[in-house]
Order: C-alpha cells, then structure tokens, then sequence
C-alpha cells in the first residue's frame, strides 16, 4: 500500500448513482469517482459536499472501491444538518467529493492473521479492508472479522460456519457479504440483535486471541475503526496479547487536508507527546501511540 497519500488527493464532480436505505436512519450511497476509485486503498476517506445550500463538506469512510466500475461506496448514519442533506439527495445528483485522503492501513505479510474489530461507523473501512484480503494475492493472508453495533446492521446476515472456534456460544451469525468471500467472522451487540453475542465487539477478539499460543499471537495484527472508547478497549486487547495493532480514527473535521489542525490528536512518540492531524497524518495510527499502556 502507498503511503504518499497527500499527492494522491483530487476533487472530482461524482454522480450519486445509487441510495439504499436502512433501518435506523442508516445510508449506503454509490458514487461514479472513477479517479478516486482508482487512488483510493483500504483505510481511505473522502470529504464531500452534502447539499448545494451546505458548503462545508462531511469526511466519511470508503466502504467499498471498485475499480472495473469506478464506483466507490460510503455508509452513514444520518446525524445533523448535514448527513440528513445528504441522505436527502436522490440518484441522478452530482456531488462535489474530495478524496481519497489519509494514511491508510499498512498490513504486514509478516502477520498475515489478521483480526478486523468494527464498531458502528466503524465498520465501512472493516468491511474494505476485508476485501482487500481477500482479493491479494501477494501473501498468504488469514483475515477474520468482527463487528459491533448498537443499532440494526445495515447488512445481510447469516449463521456462522464452523471455521473460527473459540467464540461465545450465543455469537452464532457474521455478515452473510464476508461469509460469501470467504473470510470468517462474528457479530456483537448489546442491543438483542439476533445471532449477535451480548456484549461487546472487543470481547470476541479478547477471547480468540485467549485460545492462541504465542507462536499464532507473533503473527497477527488487529486493525480497528469505531468509537474511541472501544478503540481504547482494542489497544487494552492488542497490549494484553503482545500482538501489533493500527486504529482508525473518527474525529470531526473542517478543511481534511491539514490546513485548520481542527482535528488533531496527542500522539505519543519516542521523544514526547507530539499533537498529529487526524485527516492527513491519520486516520490510522499505531494503536500503543494514541492508547499508550500506561493510560490504558
């Protein structure tokens, strides 16, 4: 994966070629941004203008790339002035989209298991990254997903097979989109979902990683997006197993390319605390940087 990401950035006029709606105000959108397609790698985001009345843009996360098309996917929860303008916008519209922007995820063929921990709007860059496991093929990658929400997933799901042992008994469904690839998983939520486990997202990596020697733990890497707190509870996750782990942050923002510094976060680096942008230093981060042990 690049990591000039900077250079990477255009603005381009994408068609809004399809809107899904879901239950609890959740949107899936399709968008023609063949170049942005073309640029964008798992981790990316884009900031785009959601209503002509509306002139500050909304960073939201690439779900989904296809390259053959030159579509790419976002999904949102409608929540203020300007995701329910966007959520407004009917098929057919032009949007003014900037992207891809931020540093992306950078997987290691070194530690091909790969845990993929999702949380509410955390899910979309789970769901790409998943994707990009699946179709390289330039190592032997053994990736697995995890996703937690607190609202209606916004996603087909479907009981497990039997290729990730170690889970609670009451996780018996993953979402049915990963299972058709290939890649295992488990959902987790504490609002009664079905199929779900009743607690929350981190506790089925904590305990897969539980059953594991330090041989597999040496070759796996968690990589995770959602609210801060369960970032934070990843980080504790990752530290207590020794195994290495990138974050993706959520964090509201203004110019998305570094200009305003709205968005920056304390980074603990080897000479001190150091305060990094979110949108163009981020949104990923080692997670021992942003949760380091001695706060965790």
């Amino acid at each position: 994966m690049a990591s000039n990401h900077r250079d990477s950035i255009v603005v381009v006029e994408a068609e809004l070629t399809e809107v899904e709606h879901h239950p609890d105000e959740q949107f899936i959108m399709r968008l023609h941004a063949p170049e942005i397609a073309r640029r964008a790698e798992p981790g990316s985001f884009v900031h785009l203008t959601c209503s002509d009345a509306l002139p500050m843009r909304r960073p939201i996360s690439l779900q989904r790339v296809n390259t053959q098309t030159g579509t790419i996917e976002i999904l949102f929860k409608t929540h203020g002035v300007g995701l329910s303008a966007l959520a407004a916008q009917p098929a057919g519209t032009s949007l003014s989209v900037m992207g891809p922007i931020g540093k992306p995820f950078t997987p290691s063929p070194e530690r091909p298991i790969a845990l993929l921990v999702g949380g509410g709007v955390g899910i979309p860059p789970m769901i790409y990254l998943a994707e990009f496991f699946a179709n390289d093929r330039t190592a032997d990658w053994q990736p697995m997903v995890f996703m937690g929400s607190e609202i209606a997933f916004p996603f087909a799901t479907c009981p497990a097979d039997d290729s990730l042992a170690h889970m609670p008994p009451d996780a018996t469904h993953t979402l049915a989109s990963m299972q058709a690839i290939g890649i295992p998983g488990r959902l987790a939520s504490k609002a009664g979902i079905a199929g779900a486990h009743d607690g929350f997202v981190t506790d089925l990596a904590h305990q897969w990683l539980e059953q594991q020697d330090d041989a597999v733990k040496a070759r796996c890497e968690i990589f995770a997006c959602g609210p801060t707190p369960m970032l934070a509870a990843t980080a504790r996750v990752a530290e207590k197993h020794g195994v290495a782990c990138q974050v993706s942050l959520e964090e509201y923002m203004a110019c998305a390319v570094g200009g305003c510094a709205g968005c920056v976060v304390a980074v603990h680096e080897p000479d001190g605390v150091a305060m990094r942008r979110v949108c163009v230093d981020g949104p990923v981060f080692e997670a021992a940087k942003v949760f380091p042990p001695e706060t965790n």
